[in-house]
Order: C-alpha cells, then sequence, then structure tokens
C-alpha cells in the first residue's frame, strides 16, 4: 500500500472534492468529507489498476 496526497476542498455545488495530485486526473467527489476520502481511496484504485493492465508505470506518490 502506498500512501498518497489527496486535497479535499468544498465544490460549488455542495459537494467536497477530492483530487490525487501525483495522478492527474484522479478526481472525486462526495457530499461530506469522509464520502469524498472514501471515493477518492476508490478512484486511485481504480486509477492505479488500469495504468498497470495497460503496462503503463505508476506514478511514483
Amino acid at each position: 500500500m502506498h500512501l498518497r496526497q489527496v486535497i479535499i476542498k468544498p465544490g460549488e455545488d455542495g459537494f467536497w472534492v477530492a483530487e490525487c495530485p501525483s495522478l492527474p486526473g484522479c478526481i472525486s467527489q462526495g457530499q461530506s468529507k469522509q464520502e469524498a476520502v472514501e471515493n477518492i481511496r476508490e478512484a486511485i484504485e481504480g486509477y492505479i489498476e488500469v495504468l498497470e493492465e495497460e503496462g503503463d508505470t505508476v506514478p511514483r506518490a
């Protein structure tokens, strides 16, 4: 398991937006901060899984 920085900020629509800067375009959201964290964890796992399946290099954390 790798640790990755995640930035969480309020979105314009009342949702919380979570972004992982080390994985370009890896962004998620949630109705609460906790939901945004859970969703970005899933997004990070899926992002890395696709990179590995396609034989691409996974960016460092």
